[in-house]
């Protein structure tokens, strides 16, 4: 693999040079603000806080991704995004539902299976199958707000974030299709929206752990 090999992915995007994609690099900023400012609001949560710290990489990563455009930087893009997701997921799976920690470390590895059998289902569809990964996680944050939907405070910021994260894949995918009429891109907004969703997704956990007073979890 050649890990210096740069590849243009988006409209915004003109040549290979460090700042081909100003937009597309600048707004992960809106990643590090939320990661600072639910920094700051989850203090006595440390798993927030670890979440908080995981969201400030992750623009680091988008930053680095959106200006050297290689295969390494592009690891860095998607690896932290990994990560939050599986970590989030096993702190629901723990927290809310809640379970002891190693059902939720089982429960929470069984996203694997789950996106390698709705993936493939995401692709058939024209329009889905460009970012068909992504759309998995606001399907499984919907299936957790049905199933947790006796908790209202719960289920309705789950389907919040599924909102949020839906609307920002949906720029996402039309970043190509849109690049004649739109030459900056729509991509950046993705960016934008994801700072805020993620960010809620942090306060929805922040606030049910400070709820039922389990703060140092």
């Amino acid at each position: 693999m050649d890990w210096l090999q740069q590849f243009d992915g988006y409209c915004e995007r003109t040549d290979f040079t460090y700042w081909s994609e100003p937009l597309n690099a600048v707004s992960n900023i809106a990643f590090i603000i939320a990661a600072v400012i639910l920094w700051r609001r989850c203090a006595g949560v440390p798993m927030a806080r670890s979440l908080s710290g995981i969201l400030f990489v992750i623009g680091i990563g988008s930053y680095l991704f959106h200006t050297y455009a290689t295969v390494w930087a592009s690891v860095l893009d998607v690896v932290p995004i990994a990560i939050f997701i599986l970590f989030y997921l096993f702190l629901v799976n723990r927290d809310i539902v809640p379970m002891g920690a190693w059902k939720a470390v089982f429960a929470t590895a069984f996203f694997i299976p789950y996106a390698a059998t709705t993936v493939p289902a995401l692709n058939r569809v024209p329009f889905l199958m460009i970012s068909s990964f992504y759309w998995t996680v606001p399907l499984l944050l919907a299936l957790y707000a049905i199933f947790l939907r006796r908790r209202p405070g719960i289920a309705g910021g789950f389907l919040t974030g599924a909102a949020l994260l839906s609307g920002s894949i949906i720029l996402r995918s039309l970043d190509e299709s849109l690049c004649d009429a739109i030459k900056i891109g729509t991509h950046f907004v993705w960016h934008i929206l994801n700072g805020v969703m993620l960010g809620w997704m942090i306060h929805v956990y922040a606030r049910h752990m400070l709820a039922t007073g389990r703060t140092e979890r």
